[in-house]
């Protein structure tokens, strides 16, 4: 087996904590969407910091690649060992270490999950916001500078997080960032480890901001016979001022797919759900000028979720569409992917894209993040057809540059992987070989993740295509 010295140095070091079953492998070498598995050659399960140290100074001395693992939920394959190597597997770090509720900040290890500490937070009266959608580890949020539905009120990973414990390539531990509500103290190296997608560092500490549990909170569905009178609604709440905490789309497949899973009555077309946070008057008022504002807008089949049953049952009607979608069709696999456009092209991006999906014959629902010009498509594949995954592709690559001509980018928080390496150096230009110099710098020997997010040495950048 290829690194056999560094695996026998490592199964010393961890015992029954470090795997070579092939169960272990193929789990840690799958993706949650369409791309091929890769197996690594072990999985460890480190459980503090030192471990993780000593663990990088074994791989860097045998040069053996290294992965971080979270829960797998990502959809770019940013966890699949491409080039083998070790799985770090993170689960066993899962503690919170110190809630620090005057400063409204906690301090957890990577592999707790954000439900986890929402629901340990419950009795404090505070709450951590960033919502993917996915019972995502924290680690892994970190690392693909995740969002989700809550970013157009309280931000995405990159507002939330003041400070982390990183080891490096070569097991050297960094502490990045502080305590302190703002800091002019050098580079800001928190916010280059975030979104590095476990290529420059691994995370081992997170620090991140609390928000204070809502008095009140008011959830809303309501069906548009368009999407550019949706978007419309939208930019007018907005521009009215009305804080929203969520604002979701989806389009008229996603509403019958809804309905098949769940058992609603949507109509099939495109829908708003919204949500607000506040105190008693305040979400009363929010509330009602929105309502408002929709039926100026021409919006109809407006509902209420009045109790936290109601709500959360909307919620998880939402955060379930993959599953759902998949189920859409038997059988099929995801390519799932997403851009970020300004507002003010939201309306005219999701058309064209729709346009580009019925051209080529695909399945493809689109939902997304409507108050910050941040959509989905879900294209749903025959596995077995080269050319569906062919003409899904070339949706993708529309999608990319359509994004950049707009202004946008490629990601609005799926992140890299490999499915959209090859859209890098349209978007950075010169900049994304300066980014593949940092990683340089801190990983010569490309042990880290490698074949993910930067130039390779050939500065190949086909892989998606």
């Amino acid at each position: 087996m290829p690194h056999d010295a560094a695996i026998t140095a490592l199964k010393n070091l961890l015992g029954t904590r470090l795997s070579t079953s092939t169960a272990e492998r193929t789990q840690h070498g799958q993706n949650e969407t369409w791309f091929a598995p890769a197996l690594p050659d072990a999985v460890a399960w480190p459980i503090d910091t030192q471990e993780v140290s000593q663990i990088m100074k074994i791989c860097a001395a045998h040069q053996m690649p290294v992965t971080a693992y979270g829960t797998g939920t990502s959809l770019e394959a940013h966890a699949v060992p491409i080039h083998g190597g070790l799985s770090l597997n993170m689960s066993k770090m899962n503690k919170i270490l110190d809630v620090m509720a005057d400063d409204m900040q906690v301090r957890v290890q990577p592999g707790l999950t954000r439900e986890e500490l929402n629901t340990d937070l419950r009795a404090t009266g505070l709450f951590f916001p960033v919502d993917p959608g996915a019972n995502a580890s924290l680690g892994g949020m970190a690392a693909t500078r995740a969002s989700g539905t809550t970013t157009v009120r309280y931000g995405s990973m990159r507002e939330n997080t003041t400070a982390l414990e990183v080891v490096l390539a070569d097991g050297r531990i960094i502490r990045t960032g502080s305590r302190a509500a703002k800091s002019a103290a050098g580079y800001d190296l928190t916010a280059l480890m975030l979104g590095s997608e476990g290529t420059l560092g691994i995370i081992t500490e997170l620090t991140l901001r609390l928000h204070g549990q809502p008095e009140a909170i008011s959830s809303a569905v309501c069906a548009f016979d368009d999407f550019d009178t949706a978007v419309e609604t939208v930019q007018a709440v907005i521009q009215m001022g009305i804080p929203m905490a969520r604002i979701e789309f989806v389009d008229a497949q996603i509403a019958e797919i809804f309905n098949e899973a769940n058992g609603t009555s949507l109509p099939e077309k495109p829908h708003l759900m919204i949500e607000f946070h506040g105190s008693d008057a305040g979400v009363a008022e929010q509330s009602e000028r929105f309502g408002e504002i929709v039926a100026d807008m021409g919006g109809a089949d407006f509902n209420w979720a009045t109790t936290t049953e109601d709500r959360n049952r909307l919620w998880r009607m939402r955060h379930g569409a993959y599953p759902a979608c998949i189920a859409h069709r038997p059988g099929c696999t995801g390519l799932v992917t997403d851009i970020c456009v300004p507002m003010s092209r939201l309306a005219e991006a999701v058309a064209a894209t729709r346009t580009d999906i019925d051209a080529e014959g695909l399945i493809g629902p689109i939902l997304g993040h409507v108050g910050d010009g941040n959509f989905h498509a879900i294209l749903l594949l025959d596995p077995n057809s080269a050319d569906e995954l062919t003409r899904a592709k070339a949706v993708a690559s529309k999608m990319a540059h359509r994004a950049l001509e707009m202004g946008g980018t490629i990601t609005g928080e799926h992140g890299i992987g490999i499915g959209k390496r090859a859209y890098m150096a349209d978007e950075h230009g010169q900049g994304w070989q300066v980014m593949s110099l940092i990683k340089q710098a801190l990983d010569p020997q490309n042990i880290l993740n490698p074949g993910k997010l930067v130039p390779d040495a050939n500065h190949a950048t086909k892989e998606a295509e």
